[in-house]
């Protein structure tokens, strides 16, 4: 592979919240360690959709997981499939979603919760499910523990490409909306978690995007058109030319633009132009 990608997904952060709560990744940017764009959502603007056509590059209505609550083995390429295809090994640490939308469907919890099989397209996964989740107990693993096993993976089977998925945030959202100080804090954790983390992959080699799938209003909602519903940040530590400032990325251009940047080939369903050269 010509480089090697993380892509670290916040579900469910606004722009508007990554611009003020999270100190260490706004620090990098004003010190000219990484860039940052304004990213928007696909419609709807729900997890399962976004998570798919973040990977494949086709919108919800063509790939058809329309909702939380359609689940089958998404039958266009995506990054696993094509960065597998082109010799890459790749990992996730994700909601189970993934493995089911990526590897096969339906997620069997101990097949499944943790797998190495080195015909992919999922290499090295290890999933969490939130099984049971609801507004009294978000049934969401520590952050830590997530960034630190993907660092794992990253160390121990040398992966070349690797997103880390975490609803943590997501779920403060639904409990609290996005617009008090539960959330103030909550986010103001997830940075320093981050921040933990984060040099320790560059110094690995890696390039890395930090996004979220999607953003959520204050009053904990998303899935509709609106702003506050569709927009959010992402960042970038890597190299190549990349937009003007006040550009809105499109989600569909994250697929083709990963591939890109790992010198893996680009399937003609991903219509969508690369934001980095």
């Amino acid at each position: 592979m010509k480089n090697k990608l993380l892509l670290i997904i916040l579900d469910g952060v606004p722009w508007r919240n990554f611009r003020r709560l999270f100190g260490n990744l706004e620090g990098w940017v004003s010190h000219g360690d990484a860039r940052v764009w304004k990213v928007r959502a696909c419609l709807p603007s729900i997890s399962g959709p976004c998570y798919a056509s973040i990977h494949t590059g086709v919108p919800p209505q063509r790939h058809g997981i329309l909702s939380n609550e359609v689940r089958f083995r998404v039958g266009f390429p995506d990054l696993f499939s094509e960065i597998s295809r082109a010799g890459g090994r790749t990992g996730a640490v994700t909601h189970s979603y993934w493995s089911e939308f990526f590897n096969r469907y339906p997620f069997d919890y101990v097949r499944d919760i943790e797998y190495d099989e080195p015909d992919g397209p999922i290499h090295h996964g290890r999933f969490h499910t939130m099984t049971g989740y609801n507004g009294d107990n978000q049934m969401t693993p520590s952050d830590v523990d997530l960034f630190a096993t993907l660092t794992m993976l990253c160390a121990r089977f040398a992966i070349d490409y690797g997103i880390l998925h975490t609803c943590t945030l997501d779920s403060m959202g639904h409990r609290f909306g996005h617009d008090n100080h539960p959330m103030d804090h909550a986010c103001f954790a997830m940075d320093s978690m981050l921040a933990a983390f984060l040099p320790k992959w560059l110094e690995m080699g890696y390039e890395v995007i930090v996004t979220a799938d999607h953003g959520q209003t204050d009053r904990g909602h998303h899935g509709g058109r609106e702003d506050l519903q569709q927009e959010a940040a992402l960042y970038w530590f890597g190299g190549g030319k990349g937009p003007s400032a006040d550009t809105v990325i499109d989600q569909l251009q994250l697929a083709p633009t990963i591939l890109g940047r790992l010198g893996a080939a680009v399937p003609e369903t991903m219509k969508a132009k690369p934001f980095l050269t």
